[in-house]
């Protein structure tokens, strides 16, 4: 590459020989039948090396090909070019009188890219987003084009994939008529006798936030459907203005709160679409582990808050249903995720990193597939109970691992 590139925080400067951005779809398949080493790049909202493909390798952009967002409102089903952000299909979706049934904070970042890490959004019945996925379209690595659909036996492997199976040209979702949201915003809950299941079932969407200053929650952001009842939040103090999760930071690139109703796509997130959430200054990691342990972590957490807040900008707690992906983190289990926003300093962070996850390594949690970590593939293999289903997947799909990168290599390991 004769220009350097960077993902969106810019601690991660790819190594790729090429950088190609294709404009058709023939133009795509002859680039990855070229190619030895190749990795597509979403929208570069991952923290680590999954899109790296090593000096000499090719990475892919499909920003070039022509965008595609086909809605069936009979089939209540959308498809949706793999490289499309999920602000613009939201948009669409809604404009059809439909909606998916969650969304991640940020609505800046790829479909794609978004599945195939596991990204989710909260609410102890909402699933992943991969979860919404019915069929998955890519091109392999001998430039074919296959199509893997629900049903199908290897389709378990095909959506949270880490891009290891092949490009992702498109993906039909899942939709459910339209629905409007309401969100509030609480304040200061207690962490001793928080009955965490009673609040994170509280809402649709339900996320806790901390600095782990003191111990507890400094925000609670419920986010209520309004064709559904509101129970009571007595737990905590309403917020009187609106807020933003990073203390110090504009509430106006926030979704609009204070119980002001709204449209599914314009409350889900927590982010404004018009507007960039922060500069990328930050790191980010976030793991992933059974809800029944929910209490147990939080406070082995709390036991090591003052290692953690210095580096901390905020931590987030939300909940995922169980799915079926095999690579999933919330694969198997109804999930609390925790998610922490760093500083943007790796030297001072990954030593935090790594007391986090010897807090948490009882509870058995999978990291965020595009977050920083330090979990060894050893413990990763350990932890994925369908890994020699999709490490089969793997090889029948890209014999001579066009897609696999350093990253995925060391997961996958050799066959036991």
């Amino acid at each position: 590459m004769t220009r350097t590139l960077t993902n969106w925080a810019g601690n991660i400067t790819y190594t790729a020989g090429e950088l190609h951005r294709p404009s058709s779809l023939d133009a795509l398949r002859a680039l990855v039948a070229g190619g030895s080493r190749v990795r597509v790049l979403g929208s570069g909202h991952s923290f680590n090396e999954i899109a790296e493909p090593g000096p000499g390798g090719v990475l892919l952009s499909l920003t070039g090909l022509p965008p595609s967002l086909d809605v069936d409102t009979a089939a209540r089903t959308v498809r949706v070019s793999g490289g499309v952000r999920y602000a613009e299909l939201a948009r669409r979706v809604h404009e059809h009188g439909l909606a998916l049934h969650n969304m991640a904070s940020l609505p800046h970042i790829s479909v794609a890219g978004s599945v195939a890490t596991g990204t989710h959004g909260s609410g102890v019945t909402n699933g992943s987003l991969a979860a919404a996925v019915r069929e998955v379209e890519l091109v392999t690595a001998d430039g074919s084009t296959l199509v893997i659909g629900r049903g199908e036996e290897r389709f378990g492997g095909a959506v949270t994939s880490l891009g290891a199976l092949g490009a992702v040209t498109a993906l039909t979702l899942d939709l459910e008529p339209d629905f409007g949201v309401s969100q509030h915003v609480f304040t200061e809950l207690p962490l001793e006798g928080l009955d965490f299941e009673t609040v994170a079932a509280s809402a649709y969407s339900v996320s806790l936030f901390t600095d782990w200053g003191r111990p507890g929650f400094r925000q609670v952001w419920l986010k209520r459907r309004t064709d559904r009842p509101s129970p009571d939040f007595p737990w905590a103090e309403p917020a009187t203005e609106a807020m933003h999760p990073v203390p110090g930071m504009p509430a106006r690139n926030c979704t609009e709160q204070l119980g002001v109703p709204g449209p599914w796509h314009e409350r889900l997130p927590h982010f404004r679409a018009e507007f960039t959430p922060s500069s990328g200054a930050e790191l980010q990691s976030e793991y992933l582990l059974a809800r029944s342990d929910a209490m147990a972590a939080l406070h082995a957490l709390d036991a090591i808050r003052a290692a953690i807040a210095p580096v901390l900008q905020i931590c987030e707690v939300r909940t995922v249903a169980a799915d079926d992906q095999w690579l999933s983190p919330a694969y198997g289990r109804d999930t609390v995720a925790v998610h922490f926003t760093w500083i943007e300093d790796t030297g001072a962070v990954l030593p935090v990193v790594r007391r986090v996850e010897r807090a948490l390594e009882p509870f058995g949690p999978r990291p965020h597939w595009g977050k920083v970590f330090t979990v060894s593939p050893e413990a990763l293999r350990e932890r994925s109970p369908r890994l020699d289903a999709f490490r089969a997947l793997a090889e029948e799909l890209d014999p001579a691992g066009t897609f696999a990168n350093a990253f995925v290599r060391d997961f996958l390991g050799s066959p036991s």
